[in-house]
């Protein structure tokens, strides 16, 4: 089971949204390289960072707060929000990620997506898969995406992707666990990728039962800041 704590950045700030809402959103650390370094000093291997202006805006804006945590410490970095081109690619993985997120683009773009799999490998991109009431949300969960999880998957299997993690907003921020349900119906339909629960990981057992259903990971954001999870509880599952 992968640990994968979240940073969130708006502002160059480490923030947290409540069900995706930009208005709704809590400061959590002013320097992210200091969060970044506290799971590093914990024995945590993985860092998901989501530029979410640059998810709003739809370009990079935050790529300095990954080069300063990249630069700071040995994380292994997923980094995504706002990747138009294999531009944005390459500087990404020049700022020191192992592996961009793709989101948006793989619903709007899935051609280009198969592109930059074929170029730099499957194990160098994480797709993400946000997700209300079974449907494709993209462009910083404010657009409906034209898809349901379970298809959009099927999609990004052909393509050669099988690092996916999926997101139901209704359950992102709230603290309520996770949509154990959905991830079940995930798991039974694709049983071949690696799936990483995201959103409303509430407490370490709920770690231990999305281990049971068969997820490859877990992305944890706001139960860590809350205190609800330990880093030490989590150093011991990863």
């Amino acid at each position: 089971m992968i640990i994968i704590p979240a940073i969130d950045i708006i502002n160059g700030k480490c923030v947290r949204l409540t069900k995706g809402d930009y208005a709704q959103q809590k400061i959590y650390h002013e320097n992210p390289v200091e969060a970044a370094k506290q799971f590093a000093d914990a024995g945590i291997k993985r860092l998901h960072i989501v530029d979410l202006d640059g998810a709003k805006a739809g370009k990079i804006i935050n790529l300095k707060v990954l080069e300063d945590i990249a630069a700071a410490t040995n994380l292994i970095i997923d980094f995504g929000g706002g990747v138009k081109n294999i531009t944005d690619v390459g500087n990404i993985f020049n700022a020191g990620a192992t592996m961009v997120t793709i989101g948006s683009l793989a619903v709007k773009h899935p051609e280009m997506l198969e592109e930059w799999l074929m170029e730099f490998g499957e194990d160098k991109f994480l797709i993400g898969a946000d997700v209300l009431e079974d449907k494709i949300k993209i462009s910083g969960w404010l657009e409906d995406g034209g898809i349901n999880i379970f298809d959009f998957i099927g999609k990004m299997i052909a393509l050669g992707a099988n690092n996916i993690f999926c997101t139901d907003i209704s359950k992102d921020g709230v603290m309520e666990g996770p949509s154990f349900e959905l991830y079940k119906k995930i798991m039974v339909e694709h049983p071949e990728i690696n799936l990483f629960a995201s959103g409303g990981v509430s407490t370490i057992e709920d770690v231990k039962q999305l281990q049971a259903i068969g997820c490859s990971g877990a992305i944890i954001g706001k139960a860590i800041y809350e205190g609800n999870i330990t880093l030490q509880e989590l150093s011991i599952i990863h």
